[in-house]
């Protein structure tokens, strides 16, 4: 773990200089600072002289040049968070730590650099004037000779009211790009419409986007750190225009290459209400350095959520009364999700598997705990000629009646309950390290409580009505029932430590539960002794 929670970087080469540079310098920074890291650009400024006040680079495509280069950098190092500043000095959201500095932009003896560091920070950031100060070696090597240079002279145009859309989940280097240029462009104001509700609905694994508030929230807060002179409106989305075609004062819409034809609907519905049409700056797309296979080749919001496939999304809990062996994870799924799949692959890798599904099959059979409760609360008219007990008739019972189906579970439940802790006693004899619960009921069952992590298996809805479809010969409207019947992928993916999806080729499922597999054993794993 790097040794500070935040840092103040200051880099004072020539901005053309830093596209070469920056993945050097922010993986030097990366080694110390957990984030956020700063960073205050001030080209040409000597750190050893004389006091300077703050003076910003222009804003040109230089600029937007370097600064894509340090948020394409700050990708690379998963979890850092870079702000780049651009505004007038204040106190920043989270104070610095440490300041820090390339040793290559201060020849000579550190001292007096490291003097004006500090004397900076305290000036233009209120910082402590005895924070401690760092001068950084770096890596130059990348920039690939011929490269393109932007115009020296040339500055972006200014707008008095700027508005930008979009998810703003998980803030990524794109959207600090995105944002940045957005703060550059606007004088006054910027609008920011953050997608919510049903504009949610077909993003990929929109279970896992943060909610509004905590994206509005995380918003704000780097918007106000990277310029502070700006007005800031973040308003939800409910629908692809919101505000910017209503507003009368906006004069720009900032866009991507995927979102300039939503920015010409904008322009459309304008005119339609009387208003003029918006200059429409467009942001080139961030390439992902690190996309695999199944994610998209730009910086996205939709692969860092896939990135969170399997990996621990909340503490597991902590029961004195649950033994710590064998360890108990309960896999559950809506039908059609892939959780039996997934069950099978935890079992080939070592897990004992138990199936809720047949041990409550074994409480209906005569002889079975739940038998005779059943047939006394339901009656004779359940059974088959055999005495066995038919299902369907008593499914028919319970169907749609809400008061009949928790009477029947209130019987079966507790003794599918029994049954599984005798499996997971007979676990720990057999000398089985970690236990793998597969039931679809878990949490409607409350036995969560059984377990030490629950993970969950989820797939889009529309995938899972063609699975159940091909598999069980239904109707798409009787897919669609039994799904709206059962527990949301939501509902479960918020009482979720894991979260894994069967959307793509079975490879990439396996790939998913191997990680979550080899997490899990480094979660077991007795922390080495000092």
């Amino acid at each position: 773990m790097p040794p500070f929670a935040s840092g103040l970087l200051v880099l004072t080469a020539p901005l053309p200089a830093l596209p070469r540079r920056a993945a050097g310098l922010v993986a030097a920074a990366a080694g110390l600072v957990a984030g956020p890291l700063y960073v205050h650009l001030q080209p040409g400024l000597r750190l050893g002289g004389p006091a300077a006040g703050p003076a910003a680079p222009p804003a040109g495509p230089a600029l937007l040049r370097a600064l894509a280069a340090l948020y394409t950098a700050a990708a690379a190092r998963r979890g850092l968070d870079l702000r780049v500043l651009l505004g007038p000095g204040r106190r920043l959201a989270r104070q610095p730590r440490v300041l820090l500095a390339a040793a290559a932009e201060a020849p000579g003896p550190p001292e007096p650099v490291q003097l004006g560091l500090q004397r900076l920070a305290a000036a233009v950031y209120g910082c402590p004037p005895s924070l401690p100060a760092l001068l950084l070696g770096e890596d130059t090597e990348g920039d690939p000779e011929g490269d393109p240079q932007p115009d020296p002279d040339a500055t972006l145009p200014e707008f008095l009211d700027v508005a930008v859309g979009g998810t703003f989940d998980r803030l990524h280097g794109a959207h600090r790009l995105l944002l940045s240029a957005c703060c550059l462009l606007a004088r006054r104001r910027l609008l920011a419409g953050v997608a919510d509700g049903e504009l949610l609905r077909h993003k990929v694994l929109p279970e896992l986007i943060e909610p509004y508030e905590l994206r509005a929230a995380k918003l704000r807060e780097f918007l106000e750190d990277v310029k502070p002179s700006l007005c800031y409106d973040i308003v939800p989305l409910a629908d692809p225009f919101g505000p910017s075609v209503t507003d009368p004062e906006l004069q720009c819409l900032v866009v991507s290459e995927e979102t300039h034809r939503g920015g010409e609907a904008v322009n459309r519905k304008r005119l339609e209400n009387g208003l003029p049409e918006l200059a429409l700056y467009e942001i080139q797309l961030m390439k992902d350095p690190e996309h695999s296979q199944n994610e998209e080749e730009k910086i996205s919001s939709s692969s860092l959520r896939q990135r969170l496939l399997g990996t621990l999304l909340q503490p597991p809990r902590r029961d004195p009364a649950l033994p710590l062996r064998p360890y108990v994870i309960g896999l559950t799924g809506g039908t059609g999700s892939g959780k039996t799949s997934m069950a099978k692959l935890l079992g080939q890798l070592g897990a004992f598997v138990i199936d809720a599904d047949q041990l409550g099959h074994a409480v209906y059979v005569p002889g079975g705990p739940a038998y005779e409760p059943v047939v006394a609360a339901f009656g004779a008219e359940i059974l088959n000629k055999d005495g066995t007990i038919n299902r369907k008739v008593l499914g028919a019972k319970v169907f749609g009646n809400q008061e009949q189906l928790k009477r029947l579970t209130d019987i079966v439940w507790p003794k599918i309950a029994q049954l599984v802790k005798e499996r997971v006693r007979e676990a720990d004899a057999q000398g089985k390290a970690v236990c793998v619960l597969d039931a679809a009921v878990l949490l409607e069952a409350g036995w969560q409580d059984m377990v030490h992590e629950v993970w969950t298996a989820i797939i889009p809805e529309e995938e899972a009505v063609r699975r159940i479809v091909a598999r069980d010969g239904l109707t798409e409207e009787a897919a669609r029932q039994r799904l709206q019947s059962q527990m949301s992928n939501r509902q479960r993916v918020e009482q979720s430590q894991v979260v894994l999806c069967s959307l793509w080729e079975p490879h990439i499922t396996r790939q998913q539960v191997q990680k979550a597999w080899d997490l899990l054993q480094r979660r077991l794993s007795p922390e080495p002794g000092p």
